[in-house]
């Protein structure tokens, strides 16, 4: 009985002991020479930082206690400075009670060396009741095996830093939900990788937000830590707050005024943005917030002025996809889901954008890998852990190569139709020459115009941006699509129109225009109605002389007469179906008593 109760009260002693660190330590502010080293503790006094080149440490310092709200605890800050750049350091924390674990940072580069940059980006790790330890395994089953399968030493010399574009709690007003569900569960990247992370809804804009990050103070005077900058090697970093009551135009102007320097300054080839709203969610729509489109206008302009390359990495909807600007440089990346419960296909409306070339609807992390030096680039991989339904061990699902002195496509020219050709408004297909890329980046995107003005593509009758590539709800509409033909439906009849076309490379570099192209087209040959299904407008083709008039009756398919139209001229004619319900309808053209021809469609 005794030894029990000895054996008892030794566990409880032990406990009690691993219960005074609450948040295992973590990394801030990394740079050459200098890192933050912060902890939760239940007592506020005698803590200390050891630290060293290896594992004797040889080095101490007190921590500096900060009393964190009304949770009873302390958070623990050690600022280490006049490091050595490229540096490993080993360090551990202890009172005389306790002695964590032994653990790493290595510290960066020096600008001049123009090193190689590693960051990883996911978001959303707010915990999902279902799947309740998700961030821990985008983590232990993800992160740290992709790079290496020893946690205790090496993961930094493969990752440099971590973004997370918001939401990392489900109640950032709950001190449980960053002890447990986002410290507790990163913990094995979070002693060893700074992280740099970005305000979403879920954090509330709450005061143990600001407590436990201490990033970059070199925003607006008055908003600290809602926007920032950092800089690794040749890339800036942007972190920007897209939460209501920061969408306002003091941080947009901060966000010109960086943009500005950032264009001048020789160092930085690429500029990533970090925010959490999406402009354009295709999982999740009623996600979208005008705040980033204004944000992605201003990086469009920079990239396309400056002529370097920019991302901005958002959250909010719980999967991932990547699209791109069609005029400019820039990607958009939304890197969730790292632990949130999964927006699948179909639980919501969602939309098919067509800036997007992949959404899906699983969880994983992004990895960027960017070189410097003479030429340039950065790769972005998607890596994925799947879903509930459909388990991935790490697999790239999506990645593309951007260089910032990427070479322009060869410029295409037109095969068909030539100079004068006439061709058959209803269904034709503009033909262009093969891609040609010195670069070798491949097929990316084609752009195609038609116009009645030879000079002025402004208004243009046909004004078509196909990618090569849209996977959306599992399907890839775009799978054996040549971006060399385009299939044309739209004309009228007996007119003049001019055509050309440019390339893109999967670099996003455009081509050239290719000249413009004259040719004509013919008559209408029969009655054609598209499209069919229709969920909004429907267009009908009339073989008939533009002089003639005709009356349209619309019936539903139990007979009814829904609708009569008079005055109908050829050669088209477009019919609203917007407010129709869904269902079977015949339309009746007729002109005075005789019926000229029965059409039959469907609405969705």
């Amino acid at each position: 009985m005794k030894f029990s109760l000895i054996i008892v009260s030794i566990f409880f002693a032990l406990n009690s002991i691993a219960q005074s660190v609450v948040v295992q330590p973590y990394l801030q502010n990394l740079t050459e020479q200098s890192v933050v080293v912060m902890w939760e503790t239940e007592e506020a006094n005698s803590w200390h930082l050891d630290w060293g080149v290896d594992q004797t440490f040889g080095q101490s310092l007190a921590s500096q206690s900060t009393s964190l709200l009304n949770t009873g605890n302390f958070i623990q800050r050690v600022e280490l400075t006049s490091l050595v750049p490229s540096q490993r350091y080993y360090y551990s924390v202890r009172n005389n009670n306790y002695s964590s674990a032994v653990f790493s940072f290595k510290t960066n580069e020096l600008t001049a060396q123009e090193s190689k940059t590693v960051l990883v980006a996911t978001s959303d790790m707010q915990k999902d009741h279902a799947n309740p330890n998700k961030f821990n395994e985008v983590v232990v089953d993800g992160i740290i095996p992709y790079f290496t399968n020893d946690v205790q030493s090496s993961i930094n010399e493969h990752i440099d830093f971590l973004l997370f574009p918001g939401d990392l709690v489900d109640d950032g007003s709950k001190h449980h939900h960053w002890t447990d569900d986002f410290f507790d569960q990163g913990k094995n990247i979070l002693s060893y990788i700074p992280l740099y992370p970005v305000l979403g809804n879920h954090e509330r804009d709450h005061a143990f937000y600001f407590n436990y990050f201490e990033l970059p103070n070199n925003g607006t005077p008055g908003f600290e830590e809602h926007w920032w900058y950092k800089d690794h090697s040749n890339i800036r970093i942007i972190g920007m707050d897209s939460n209501g009551d920061y969408r306002i135009q003091e941080q947009l102007d901060w966000l010109d005024s960086i943009l500005s320097l950032t264009a001048s300054d020789t160092t930085i080839d690429f500029v990533f943005v970090q925010l959490h709203h999406p402009h354009h969610s295709e999982l999740w729509p009623e996600g979208n917030t005008s705040f980033t489109g204004e944000m992605i206008d201003k990086m469009e302009a920079f990239s396309s002025n400056s002529g370097k390359p920019s991302i901005h990495f958002f959250g909010h909807t719980h999967g991932y996809s990547r699209g791109q600007s069609r005029d400019h440089q820039h990607l958009m990346v939304n890197v969730a889901s790292g632990g949130g419960n999964i927006d699948y296909w179909d639980e919501y409306f969602q939309q098919d954008y067509e800036e997007y070339i992949i959404s899906q609807d699983e969880y994983g992390f992004v990895i960027v890998e960017a070189e410097a030096g003479e030429h340039p680039k950065f790769v972005l991989k998607r890596i994925s852990l799947g879903n509930e339904h459909n388990l991935k061990n790490n697999t790239i699902e999506d990645s593309l190569v951007i260089s910032l002195n990427n070479q322009s496509p060869e410029t295409p020219e037109l095969i068909y139709p030539m100079m004068s050709d006439s061709v058959n408004p209803e269904d034709f297909d503009i033909n262009a020459t093969p891609f040609m890329d010195y670069d070798m980046h491949g097929h990316g995107a084609s752009h195609w115009q038609v116009s009645s003005d030879s000079t002025n593509y402004t208004n243009s009758i046909v004004d078509r941006w196909v990618q090569y590539k849209n996977l959306y709800k599992d399907q890839d509409s775009q799978e054996g699509v040549d971006l060399s033909m385009l299939n044309i439906k739209t004309l009228l009849p007996h007119q003049t129109y001019y055509a050309r076309v440019r390339y893109r490379d999967k670099g996003l570099k455009w081509s050239n225009w290719s000249n413009s192209v004259q040719f004509h087209t013919k008559a209408f040959s029969q009655w054609v109605l598209f499209p069919n299904p229709t969920t909004s407008t429907l267009r009908v083709n009339i073989p008939l002389d533009d002089q003639q008039h005709m009356s349209v009756l619309l019936y539903n398919q139990k007979g009814k007469l829904v609708q009569s139209y008079s005055h109908i001229h050829p050669p088209v004619w477009h019919l609203d179906t917007s407010s129709l319900k869904s269902g079977n309808y015949i339309l009746h053209f007729k002109q005075q008593d005789n019926l000229l021809q029965s059409l039959k469609f469907i609405v969705l």
